[in-house]
């Protein structure tokens, strides 16, 4: 069964040859045979989903509705609400917190038949690239057990890529989607800013935040997608548009289709990235695309721009977390000022830490003009580059990541873990959506991932022009090695 698409276990429901119950064990029963080492999960709410699972059975029963993502297991990122459950954003300082209601995508979720399996792993507050940054445990890349599988959504990116769910759920502030799932060889998604709702996701940047899905393949991102894409009146940065119809008129070809792609910016490649980034290429061309080279030089200050926005976004969101109306209270605090100072001490782990002062430093009076207004100026310079950029071709693509995945504890240095996220950023400063799909593997079987770009709004086209690319590369494995033989 593990095997299966979210699609076809949806299906195989919905004809009555499986129960929901029956799906919903399977995953709970391979959860417990392999979460104790790979340590995707939190918390895994094996109550919920069984009898979210029997009142499915009996509304299939009765002929009642049961959506269109019945029987569906799904694993949540645990920095997005449900309701009466702990969101402990992988940190000491909630672990007593539990939510009040329910975020929208769970409510959406819900109403259309999904079985929420439990909560995953993440870099703590979505603070990090390798998952090695939760205050509880590091997760394990099921590829090579000595690796990390990314970050900051390393949990529910790892969950999918072990079969241990078909769909999983993350944040992507600047590529925490895209990027553990270039690690892990599966298909990670970012839509356009404001295409899903935001509402009950703890935030980390506002600006660059958005809920993304994670799956095995193209296709179950578009079923995902018909189904939370959808405006929220609760969530003002929510686009009030019609939902879309991601697996209707599926692309064909890349007959007359542009491609852009940056040479410029991606010199001095990983060598087993750049062969496999061409060879990606090769097969676009094979199958009818044009190639064209694209000035995006400006990306080379992604980073930065990032780094800085980010940062002072994150400084400001996290400063409700004082020990008094959220979270954790030290009991060595003995005075008001103890409160806040002690609570947030112990209760932020180092990366937090880190980014919060540097946060409050580009925001402080002297330097905001220096850093935070310059990189916003910079941020739209990007913005005006890829406008450009689309005005010539219909996608771009580059890498999605600068090198396959790393063993743990090998990136001391925090510069060298900021540039993991160096291909994928710039669609969360410049709010369009971006797929990273898996297109191969280096010497040491690491997975690696190609990415696509598209213009803000174009999230139906870029998934479709995913699940081609996915159908003409036909990779031969899929499976980590540790399951491949069941």
């Amino acid at each position: 069964m593990y095997r299966k698409s979210a699609i076809e276990l949806r299906d195989l429901f919905l004809e009555k040859k499986l129960t929901a119950v029956e799906i919903t064990t399977y995953f709970l029963n391979r959860i417990e045979k392999y979460d104790r080492e790979l340590k995707c999960y939190i918390n895994v709410l094996s109550k919920r989903a069984l009898n979210t699972a029997k009142k499915l059975d009996e509304k299939l029963k009765n002929n009642e509705r049961v959506g269109r993502l019945a029987a569906i297991p799904i694993a949540i990122k645990d920095n997005i609400h449900i309701l009466d459950e702990i969101t402990t954003c992988a940190s000491q300082f909630l672990t007593n917190y539990r939510a009040p209601f329910n975020s929208t995508l769970v409510e959406i979720l819900e109403s259309e038949g999904a079985i929420i399996l439990g909560k995953t792993n993440l870099d703590e507050f979505a603070m990090g690239s390798s998952c090695e940054d939760s205050s509880f445990f590091p997760t394990k890349n099921p590829w090579n057990l000595s690796c990390v599988p990314g970050g900051s959504s390393g949990g529910s990116t790892a969950s999918v890529s072990a079969r241990l769910t078909p769909i999983g759920f993350g944040s992507d502030t600047g590529g925490s989607v895209r990027q553990p799932s270039a690690f892990c060889s599966v298909v990670g998604y970012k839509p356009s800013y404001g295409r899903v709702s935001r509402y009950g996701l703890v935030a980390f940047g506002s600006s660059l935040d958005q809920i993304g899905p994670i799956a095995t393949n193209a296709k179950d991102i578009g079923l995902i997608m018909e189904a939370i894409g959808k405006h929220c009146k609760k969530d003002s940065t929510s686009l009030n548009l019609p939902q879309e119809i991601y697996l209707e008129n599926m692309l064909e070809s890349f007959k007359n289709i542009k491609i852009g792609v940056p040479f410029h910016f991606l010199e001095n490649l990983n060598p087993s990235i750049r062969k496999n980034f061409d060879a990606s290429l090769e097969i676009l061309k094979q199958n009818g695309a044009e190639i064209i080279d694209i000035n995006l030089d400006i990306l080379k200050y992604s980073i930065a721009v990032y780094y800085v926005i980010a940062t002072a976004e994150a400084s400001t969101n996290l400063a409700r977390f004082d020990g008094i109306r959220y979270g954790k209270r030290s009991k060595n605090a003995k005075t008001l000022n103890d409160i806040y100072k002690l609570s947030r001490e112990e209760g932020f782990g180092e990366e937090v830490k880190k980014r919060i002062m540097l946060g409050t430093y580009v925001l402080s009076s002297g330097y905001k003009n220096a850093y935070y207004k310059k990189a916003q100026k910079v941020r739209t310079m990007i913005i005006k580059a890829f406008a450009d950029a689309f005005s010539t071709c219909d996608f771009v693509c580059t890498p999605a990541t600068p090198n396959t995945c790393f063993e743990f504890d090998s990136i001391k240095n925090p510069i060298d873990m900021y540039r993991q996220d160096l291909f994928t950023v710039p669609a969360n400063i410049a709010g369009i959506p971006a797929i990273s799909i898996p297109s191969g593997f280096d010497k040491d079987n690491k997975p690696i991932a190609f990415q696509m770009f598209a213009p803000q709004l174009h999230d139906v086209r870029l998934v479709q022009a995913a699940s081609l690319f996915e159908k003409k590369i036909n990779l031969k494995l899929k499976i980590p090695p540790l399951f491949d033989k069941e």
